[in-house]
């Protein structure tokens, strides 16, 4: 989850995440050295004579800042177009949920199970248990278990909405009449916290998500106890 006075990304759990993580690196180095060079040239042009008619209508010149922005267009371009593949494919997945947005909650069915479906809301602040965070925890979490590909079909039954996972790399639009996919794995076993993106109405910020790996025989487990309940 962030924290109070973050200012990167939170710590990657998902290997997209982690690819984001470093495209955002690999492109802020790049803008980084661009506005150092742009600083440079235009100190220099103010307290030089580079501004002469000379310099001003070099033909080498043009050629040069015509051609490095087509450099540093494709050096964001390629890795961008490989993350945006690898965020829409989707091998076999282990296990497929629906994740359906209402006003202002959110439900969840495990399509590979007959039975196993709930709704998700916020705790409200009084409710809270120690320790646990306020606008963040729901009554019943999505369990999924860790090292397995996770496909999550995302729709709405009223306005739009978007769930979002920052740490998974995940935000998906839910949007009324269509069902969008996203997928995502996650490496070890932990809490996820995220929050509708989409501005849906007066209780907007009041329904997060919250996102729990397990190993697979806790989920297991999990699941036998949620089809006993329902």
């Amino acid at each position: 989850m962030a924290h109070p006075s973050q200012l990167g990304f939170q710590d990657a759990a998902s290997p997209v995440m982690e690819e984001l993580l470093y495209f955002h690196d690999h492109t802020l180095m790049i803008v980084f050295l661009i506005s150092t060079l742009v600083l440079y040239t235009i100190a220099a042009m103010v307290s030089t004579k580079l501004t002469n008619k000379y310099i001003l209508d070099s033909q080498e010149i043009e050629i040069v800042w015509t051609i490095l922005p087509a450099v540093i267009l494709i050096m964001i371009a390629l890795p961008s177009l490989r993350i945006l593949y690898l965020m829409d494919e989707i091998n076999e997945p282990h296990l497929t949920i629906k994740a359906m947005g209402h006003q202002w909650y959110w439900s969840y069915e495990y399509t590979d199970y007959e039975d196993l479906s709930f709704d998700s809301y916020m705790i409200q602040t009084p409710d809270l248990n120690q320790g646990q965070f306020r606008l963040l925890e729901t009554d019943h979490r999505m369990v999924v278990p860790m090292q397995s590909p996770i496909r999550v079909l995302v729709s709405a039954e009223d306005v739009l909405h978007s769930w979002t996972v920052p740490a998974l790399g995940v935000k998906m639009d839910a949007v009324p009449g269509r069902l969008n996919q996203t997928a995502f794995i996650t490496p070890r076993p932990g809490v996820y916290y995220g929050q509708c993106s989409e501005i849906c109405g007066a209780n907007h910020s009041f329904m997060p998500i919250v996102v729990e790996a397990v190993p697979l025989e806790h989920f297991e487990t999990w699941s036998l106890l949620m089809l006993k309940e329902a």
